[in-house]
């Protein structure tokens, strides 16, 4: 064959056998990737659980923050509504000691004199009182209110503070599962991308190969064409004719001083290796020795087992 066809078959073998050599390098890559995005998306599953226990507790804490702040405002309403009456109620008591004051006061003569009768004496007297009691007991009631309602919008405005400290722990532990699993989640893209490259890096790498490895086959199918159509005395021949020429000049010679014999100078162990039928190749057919010599030929691959191939 031509040197040319003999620099392309090597250079495609090459090829072939980076293309293998980097197949399994990304090969070996994408199942380290493959296990590397099963851990991310498991750890990708966990914050996510974890950050929905947390956002339901979130939740929850805002709705109690939120309940709180609204008993807190009615009671501050509440709050300022037994303000108002209270100063309501102590401006007309106010006003009734002052009329009380600027009015001549009765005295026991006048009320006795006053009266139509002791009856009417007792009513009077009761009436006095009842009206001073029931002042002071409308006093001493909102004033009591006020207190309770003081008392409890303090106790509420405590709560509204640790609920509002917890809400904020809450919050923070919501934001830090939040920024763990945008990382994880960019992670696990990262990974997937690199992946994704590397699937398409062994696609192209194995489509490459396959063509090389179909070139490679049609020249030594062209090749194996070529000598089997090699022409010379006895032809034709199952090497290329020039080696057949330079080993034997085509002739079934018998062994010499090293023991090679037939067309295609075979060794005896050589000979006895391809499984030949008789003792030296010499003693077998033609037919015989073509077929084992295109066996160790191998396509060309086997070339080395004849001296003259790197002569000619």
């Amino acid at each position: 064959m031509p040197a040319s066809s003999q620099s392309d078959e090597s250079s495609l073998r090459g090829r072939i056998e980076r293309g293998q050599e980097r197949e399994r390098a990304l090969s070996g890559a994408i199942t380290e990737l493959d296990r590397l995005l099963a851990r991310a998306r498991r750890e990708v599953a966990i914050i996510q659980g974890r950050l929905d226990e947390v956002q339901g507790d979130l939740a929850a804490a805002e709705t109690r923050l939120a309940g709180t702040r609204g008993e807190l405002e009615r009671e501050r309403l509440r709050l300022a509504q037994l303000r108002t009456r209270l100063a309501d109620g102590q401006a007309v008591l106010a006003d009734q000691l002052v009329d009380t004051y600027k009015a001549d006061r009765p005295d026991l003569v006048t009320l006795v004199l006053g009266a139509t009768s002791f009856a009417d004496v007792v009513e009077r007297f009761e009436f006095v009182e009842r009206v001073q009691d029931r002042n002071a007991r409308v006093i001493d009631r909102v004033r009591g209110a006020r207190d309770e309602t003081r008392r409890q919008a303090e106790l509420l405005a405590r709560l509204e503070v640790r609920q509002e400290q917890r809400t904020a722990e809450v919050q923070r532990r919501r934001d830090a599962l939040v920024s763990m699993h945008a990382g994880l989640a960019e992670r696990e893209a990262g990974l997937e991308q690199a992946r994704a490259a590397r699937a398409a890096a062994l696609a192209g790498t194995r489509s490459g190969r396959a063509r090389a490895e179909r070139e490679l086959r049609r020249l030594i199918a062209a090749r194996e064409r070529a000598a089997a159509a090699e022409g010379g005395p006895g032809g034709p021949w199952a090497i290329p004719w020039p080696i057949v020429q330079c080993e034997s000049g085509g002739q079934n010679l018998p062994p010499n001083g090293a023991g090679a014999s037939g067309y295609y100078q075979f060794m005896p162990a050589t000979w006895r290796g391809l499984g030949g039928s008789t003792p030296h190749a010499f003693q077998a057919s033609k037919a015989e020795q073509d077929r084992l010599a295109a066996q160790l030929w191998a396509g060309g691959a086997g070339a080395h087992n004849w001296v003259c191939a790197a002569l000619v």
